[in-house]
């Protein structure tokens, strides 16, 4: 997968995506990544990539040309049309499942906005998605680009050591994951549950999955209404909820 990010902070983005296991994954060659400085493609010598709002209104807006500009050139480069997406406030915000099928994609570019948005013909020229990381709004595209990047690069075959990695982790099969506990056993007064040093590994399978079930009940109930629960799905999260009722009277 090679991924192209257009931003106005190279350097900031650069310092996140060298590091941990996206930063190894790159010297790997196991994912490509490159950052490119919008303003390299500004058409004045103050390298000046926004202007005022047509219509009137606060702030500025980035203007179409460097944009242009600055994919046609990474067109040129990877040979190819990438996928272009634009991190916007607007979009729907991202799951798993979309980030499933865009990982399924060899090239993608990432915009990255800044001051009040971009002009609205780039988007309706360039941008193939729009994407948000939740309903708020933050004061650049940076952040958002980032943390798009690194769902999506986590999905690449050898970015992890191991499918298993992110295939039993929440939101991927559509349940939150199971509580995980480590050593020692026994941790003032409170035991990890026994079936998970048990040596049992059906067991063990069993009650991740039924904690999977619980978590995600608890937790975020409107995941459950996207999954086609069987009947002994339902009486595990009955039976909990029973026990609690219980054990609160």
């Amino acid at each position: 997968m090679k991924i192209d990010l257009i931003t106005l902070f190279p350097e900031m983005c650069e310092a996140v995506l060298g590091e941990s296991i996206i930063g190894r994954a790159r010297k790997s060659n196991a994912i490509e990544i490159e950052c490119h400085q919008l303003r390299d493609y500004a058409l004045d010598k103050h390298r000046r990539v926004d202007d005022t709002v047509y219509g009137g209104g606060m702030g500025m807006l980035m203007k179409c040309e460097p944009i242009a500009l600055c994919f046609e050139d990474i067109c040129k480069k990877r040979n190819c049309t990438p996928y272009f997406i634009y991190m916007s406030p607007q979009a729907k915000p991202l799951t798993q499942e979309r980030l499933k099928a865009l990982s399924n994609l060899d090239n993608i570019c990432v915009l990255a906005g800044h001051y009040e948005g971009v002009d609205q013909r780039v988007i309706d020229e360039f941008i193939d998605e729009e994407i948000s990381i939740g309903d708020y709004v933050l004061t650049g595209g940076e952040l958002p680009a980032l943390v798009f990047i690194d769902a999506l690069s986590r999905l690449a075959p050898g970015v992890l050591s191991n499918n298993e990695c992110f295939t039993e982790e929440s939101h991927f099969n559509g349940l939150l994951e199971y509580p995980q506990y480590t050593k020692p056993v026994s941790w003032r007064g409170i035991e990890v549950p026994p079936v998970l040093y048990s040596g049992d590994h059906a067991k063990v399978d069993r009650w991740r999955y039924e904690q999977s079930l619980i978590n995600t009940a608890v937790k975020r109930p409107d995941m459950l209404e996207k999954n086609e629960l069987s009947e002994e799905d339902k009486a595990v999260i009955k039976e909990y909820y029973d026990k609690s009722e219980s054990l609160n009277k």
